[in-house]
């Protein structure tokens, strides 16, 4: 019979310890993930990745992508050259799935008809642990058969599943209503041109990569991220997306920005969702701007369910002239759509990378 356990913060180490187990002796996993709920297996067990194929109803031949800790896990598995490598550092960890040579070193039932496997090192911390604590690769396949939706919550997945295909299951992590964000961006790096064979939340024009070493540091950055989209400033709205942990560096980068607009004393918006401030002045800019223009400082970490943005009217303040910043973008889910719709979209990493260190990463959109 299927066991259900709830994923909390109280919860975390025995859930993990639960799922390994489950998987050491070849179970399938439902399991929360950066994007939608996704099916987990050992990707190096013949019988777990059939036992997941049946259960997906998966043709022959089409592959399925595999979760693993990091970079240098990433080498183990598929090769990996100088200008992928820089491609990679640039993007992961984040919602993008990797298509490269496979080494084969996982079932060969995984990897495409060309040979090829897509790995994931997804922004997500408990995929991250549970990949590097099982040592192997783990599959990163949305929960859903084979043509249908993926799914946010596992009410609505075992409410299309069949008795049959729920007994393929041998536990399922309730992590309640996930974030409805796409399933990730796939790029297909074989060649020399890079292809996305699949797109998510997020693609990406360009990207640049920064180093910052104090809070001064960071902001001086978001100050010169400003000036150089300053030439775009007026034609549509802006929305610059910030994503990192908790004390990474987000607020201090929205400082910055609003410092282009000789806007002072940004306070985080956490508890009240967003704060607006009139932008009357652009520095070192003549650019002319009109009373009506607003930056918008946007805060979403308390935000838990999809349906509270139908009562932010975040919408409204899309217009030529403003400017929106949103920590925890992560959270915006289906709102991305209607960002890269109506709006230039700059998407910012942030990673911590020791107290006073942090890699800031500028994806263009």
């Amino acid at each position: 019979m299927t066991r259900t356990i709830t994923l909390s913060t109280q919860s975390i180490k025995q859930v993990i310890n639960e799922v390994l187990q489950v998987l050491s002796f070849g179970g399938l996993v439902i399991f929360p993930s950066d994007t939608v709920y996704g099916l987990l297996v050992d990707a190096t067990n013949e019988s777990a990745v059939k036992k997941l194929i049946e259960f997906k109803n998966r043709p022959p031949g089409k592959a399925i992508s595999v979760f693993v800790a990091d970079l240098n896990s990433c080498k183990k598995y598929v090769s990996i050259n100088q200008k992928q490598s820089a491609i990679l550092s640039k993007l992961l960890p984040g919602p993008f799935t990797m298509v490269l040579p496979s080494k084969h070193t996982v079932q060969k039932l995984l990897e495409s008809e060309k040979g090829t496997l897509g790995v994931r090192v997804p922004y997500y911390q408990l995929i991250l642990q549970l990949a590097s604590s099982f040592g192997k690769p783990i599959t990163a396949t949305s929960a859903n058969l084979g043509g249908s939706s993926p799914h946010y919550s596992i009410d609505s997945f075992m409410h299309q599943i069949s008795q049959a295909k729920k007994d393929l299951i041998d536990l399922i992590v309730d992590a309640g209503h996930l974030p409805r964000n796409k399933p990730s961006t796939v790029l297909d790096l074989t060649e020399s041109t890079v292809k996305t064979l699949r797109s998510g939340d997020i693609t990406f024009e360009k990207s640049n990569v920064h180093q910052s070493h104090s809070a001064q540091e960071t902001q001086n950055i978001g100050r010169e991220l400003m000036q150089s989209l300053s030439k775009k400033y007026g034609q549509k709205p802006l929305v610059i997306v910030l994503k990192g942990d908790l004390g990474a560096g987000k607020t201090e980068m929205t400082r910055g920005i609003a410092d282009y607009f000789e806007i002072e004393k940004i306070i985080s918006p956490t508890f009240v969702v967003y704060y607006e401030y009139v932008i009357q002045k652009i520095q070192n800019s003549k650019f002319k701007i009109q009373n009506s223009n607003i930056f918008i400082h946007v805060d979403l970490y308390n935000i838990q369910e999809e349906t509270e943005f139908d009562h932010l009217g975040l919408s409204d303040y899309l217009k030529p002239g403003n400017v929106m910043v949103v920590e925890w973008g992560e959270k915006l889910g289906k709102m991305y759509t209607e960002f890269q719709e109506k709006a230039d979209v700059v998407f910012v990493e942030i990673e911590y990378e020791g107290e006073t260190r942090r890699k800031i990463i500028v994806n263009y959109l």
